[in-house]
């Protein structure tokens, strides 16, 4: 069986290597027959400190990791691992594009351990760097750019034959080692590969005032993209049925494939904004709290998310067809007495696995919240 499973995956990657230069790779940039995503740079981005030791590397002959592209039908390549080395390079030579397709400002890099004198170094002076004035700008020579431009990197390419399913599988298990990728901001790449205005629709559903007071999102889970995630697990959780085998967020990760592949973008910005209205208007800031002694406890937690919230998605229609003020009365008095049912009890157990719990959790907010 294992065997069987292996062999017909490996059938789904064909793979190729190619040693290039630097020099080449960033020729095939400005061509366009290597595409970076700009939106990406917007996704995650390395600080001054590690594209510095990028440069430091590539200056001193430290080999790099490879870098790993998607062979695009037209024969051009799409990187799918090595965005921020890439970008750093073009960034630092003036050379990185924005998604407007203007240049953006190069950068310039600080002092390291072994090269002190990296400090303000720049591939070439420029007006358009930012804060350091241009006479305080030290550019490095000719023999140094050359060192750089004859750097060497291998490029591991995904070839056509592979699908589009092998290429988003293989963009989120090379990049979640990545220092600043987290597994909610692969998740947003993976959208933007697949359907730009699903993810553009979905964010904007996350950002909304109602969404955020009633998941209890703070301004610092915000920059972690914790909105945007527990947008996407409402979602995962409401339409895609869970087969009780897949780890949780393996089953997130490909439930957002499946649903930006449809590219209704307009249905899940609707059934989000909907949701979570009829849940504010029930409960403000906490809907999705637990209910004991006559009052709201505690923080707002996945259990709410998926029990409560889930729940009242999966039968919207027919709670909003009670009517404008009953539908609020019934959502209400749901989701108190929805902590003290029987089954909740189980929703939180010690060492509870996650699998375990969205097959409690889902199942029985479908069943509490239907009319």
């Amino acid at each position: 069986m294992l065997t069987d499973e292996i062999n017909s995956a490996q059938r789904l990657v064909r793979t190729d290597a190619y040693q290039m230069s630097i020099g080449e790779i960033v020729n095939m940039y400005d061509s366009r027959e290597i595409i970076i995503d700009p939106e990406f740079q917007r996704l995650f981005r390395w600080n001054v400190g590690q594209r510095t030791k990028l440069i430091e590397s590539l200056l001193l002959g430290i080999p790099i990791p490879s870098i790993f592209v998607f062979e695009k039908d037209n024969g051009s390549w799409e990187l799918i691992d090595g965005l921020q080395r890439i970008s750093t390079i073009l960034e630092f030579m003036g050379r990185l594009r924005n998604p407007e397709g203007q240049l953006t400002p190069p950068s310039i890099l600080e002092a390291t351990k072994y090269l002190p004198s990296l400090h303000n170094a720049v591939w070439e002076r420029s007006e358009n760097i930012l804060d350091v004035p241009e006479e305080e700008q030290l550019p490095i020579d000719k023999s140094q750019q050359l060192a750089i431009r004859r750097g060497r990197i291998s490029v591991e390419i995904l070839k056509r034959p592979s699908d589009d399913q092998t290429k988003y599988d293989l963009f989120q298990r090379l990049n979640a080692g990545g220092t600043l990728a987290n597994a909610q901001e692969l998740r947003n790449c993976v959208m933007l590969m697949i359907d730009r205005n699903f993810f553009h629709a979905v964010k904007e559903a996350a950002e909304q005032a109602t969404f955020r007071a009633v998941t209890g999102v703070t301004a610092e889970q915000t920059e972690k993209q914790r909105h945007l995630e527990l947008a996407v697990r409402f979602l995962v959780h409401t339409k895609v049925p869970y087969d009780g085998v897949l780890d949780v967020e393996e089953f997130i990760d490909e439930g957002i494939i499946q649903l930006a592949q449809t590219g209704d973008g307009g249905g899940a910005k609707d059934l989000i904004d909907r949701t979570f209205q009829l849940l504010f208007n029930a409960a403000g800031e906490d809907a999705l709290r637990r209910f004991q002694n006559g009052a709201h406890v505690g923080k707002t937690g996945l259990v709410g998310l998926e029990g409560i919230a889930t729940g009242v998605a999966k039968n919207l229609d027919a709670i909003l067809a009670l009517g404008g003020q009953a539908a609020i009365d019934f959502v209400r008095s749901r989701l108190q007495t929805f902590w003290s049912q029987p089954q909740s009890a189980g929703f939180t157990s010690p060492g509870l696995r996650g699998t375990t719990r969205i097959q409690r959790t889902v199942p029985s907010g479908e069943a509490w919240f239907r009319p």
